[in-house]
């Protein structure tokens, strides 16, 4: 244990991804396929994808939500850890990017466990709530826009069942939080979702600053 956090270098990203990794061959293509997509930034690093799927594994995960889909790397690994009757509800408002997505999740053999839902994430999840769905859900994987994140962490609330987890993407948002000179709206999102968990007793959190940062939320 220790009390302080070790700098975590390029050299030293380099070695645990090097001790820590393994990425399915089709993962591995789509995510070095994508490095020259001018949205690349929004891609999850192999070591969030494989940290996705552990924490799938370690729920017992069979029904899984992701908000914001982008080129279906995430979806992929959070689908690996599910078992053959395992189902992720995705959702997207982008037919060009979830056309990727639909080509990664038929390379890694997934494509049978996601459905995809086209349209404005709010909308879906307020259908998924009135549809009945509330409470059902193991897993939830928040990565979309950040304006909206606590509207988007609210609906996953009501959709996880108790001791399910919500995990979202970008918290420190390349430290931008912590720069009191950081006035734009998505940073200011970012920074009310972040004091929001932190107040919120329905929950029980924990950030992890593994690449961009990632919460993860277990609903008591």
């Amino acid at each position: 244990m220790s009390r302080t956090h070790t700098p975590l270098t390029d050299e030293l990203a380099a070695y645990l991804r090097h001790v820590t990794l393994h990425e399915p061959e089709a993962l591995r293509a789509q995510r070095e396929a994508s490095e020259a997509h001018p949205r690349a930034g929004m891609q999850t690093s192999p070591e969030q994808g494989q940290f996705l799927h552990l924490l799938a594994r370690l729920t017992g995960a069979k029904k899984a939500l992701e908000v914001g889909v982008f080129l279906g790397y995430s979806s992929s690994w959070v689908a690996l850890a599910l078992p053959p009757e395992g189902r992720i509800i995705a959702c997207d408002v982008s037919e060009e990017f979830t056309a990727q997505a639909r080509r990664t999740w038929r390379a890694a053999g997934v494509e049978e466990k996601i459905e995809l839902r086209l349209g404005p994430a709010l909308e879906t999840l307020d259908g998924l709530l009135a549809e009945g769905h509330a409470g059902t859900f193991d897993f939830a994987f928040l990565d979309a826009d950040k304006v909206n994140y606590s509207r988007y962490y609210e609906r996953a609330l009501a959709l996880v069942r108790t001791g399910g987890l919500i995990v979202a993407d970008n918290v420190l948002w390349e430290g931008l939080v912590a720069d009191a000179s950081a006035r734009d709206a998505e940073t200011e999102a970012i920074r009310a979702f972040n004091l929001k968990l932190h107040a919120d007793a329905r929950v029980t959190i924990s950030i992890v600053p593994l690449g961009d940062g990632l919460t993860l939320a277990c609903k008591l």
